[in-house]
Order: structure tokens, then sequence, then C-alpha cells
């Protein structure tokens, strides 16, 4: 994985339950997720079922955010999103992998599950909404020595979450959000040609 498609950044908010009175579940373990642009993101629910049925009735079982003549559309079968997507399932729970997110991404992803006899299948809604963000630069001149620069993004992301920061193209550094300041020291740039020459980004 490149930097720019660095590290997993999911913001876990709060629980949600999903439960119909016949048995049928999903349970998803967040809310509201945040990504950077490029980056992955995981999504996970667990699912239960009413008694008698086994892990092989299971027809199948897939993520949508869309739905085609009344019927949820597969990711995988989207072509926005079926080479950026996985699944990794079990007989009680889904993974949904997101590679190389992008703003377009921001949507309700919910979880549906259909067993082999007609009519058997549920929806877990409501579902989880992920929100995409790109990261800015904010630039402080504190004093004549030092500058300050800081990435921001538009939504809370977790502390895990990695990012890189730039200096006309290549990666200087790599750290965590909790500490996501980079300070320069100006006669060092001096050494090397002048700061103002300099573009500055950074990414998760």
């Amino acid at each position: 994985m490149s930097p720019s498609a660095g590290g997993l950044v999911v913001f876990l908010l709060s629980v949600q339950v999903i439960q119909s009175q016949d048995g049928w579940r999903v349970k998803y373990h967040q809310t509201d997720v945040c990504a950077v642009k490029g980056s992955r993101v995981d999504i996970n629910c667990t699912y239960t079922h009413p008694p008698g049925i086994y892990y092989y009735d299971i027809k199948d079982r897939f993520w949508f955010t869309e739905e085609k003549y009344g019927e949820p559309v597969n990711l995988k079968t989207d072509s926005e999103y079926s080479d950026r997507v996985t699944y990794r399932c079990s007989s009680k729970s889904c993974y949904l992998i997101i590679t190389d997110v992008r703003e377009s991404d921001s949507a309700e992803y919910k979880f549906r599950f259909m067993t082999n006899k007609p009519g058997e299948k549920y929806t877990g809604s409501p579902g989880v909404t992920l929100s995409v963000t790109g990261l800015q630069v904010q630039v402080r001149r504190s004093n004549s020595t030092w500058l300050e620069l800081t990435c921001h993004s538009s939504c809370v992301l977790s502390d895990r979450a990695e990012y890189y920061w730039y200096k006309n193209g290549e990666i200087i550094k790599r750290g965590i959000f909790s500490s996501s300041l980079l300070w320069f020291y100006r006669q060092i740039f001096l050494l090397f040609g002048s700061i103002f020459w300099s573009t500055f980004s950074c990414s998760g």
C-alpha cells in the first residue's frame, strides 16, 4: 500500500443494533465512520437469524448503498466499487473493506443476507454512514525563526489514523493525527534554499 493510501481510519462513535421480532438481526459496530480520501476503510457487522437456519442455508451476503428496481445493488457488481471492495464474512459476521476511498464513496452502507428459501432475507437498516474527507494544510508563521504547519480534516478521525507530510511532493514525515504538528526551523531551510519556494501538503 502506498503512503497516500495509508492506515486504517475508522472512528467508533457508538454501537447500533437493529433487530426484528422474528429473530433476524444485524448489529453494526460503527454508526458513523470518517475516512481520509485515498485510505482504506473497514466496516463491520454481526448478524443472526431464527433457529433452524444453518450456515449452509445462507445463500448470499453483501453490502450496498443503492437500490435498483426495488432491490439492493451488491457493491461488488457496481463498477464504481468492484475493484476496490472486499468482503470477509463468516457464519456470524461480515466485514466490508474499501480501498482507495473517494469523496463520492460518502454514503450510508447497509448489509443484507438471505437464505436459499424464497422470501427469507433481511437488511440491517439504518446502516453505517461513511464520510470521506480530504486534508488541508494550515500555515502559521509564529516568529522569525520557525513555521508551524497543521493538517486538518472536516470530520473527526481516529487517533490511530496515519498522516504523511510532503515537501515538494516528497515524504518528509509520517505521524499520527493525535500529534499532527510539524515544525520547521528557518535556518535549516536556508541551507538548502529558501523555505518560501517550497510547497507543503499532507495526506492520509
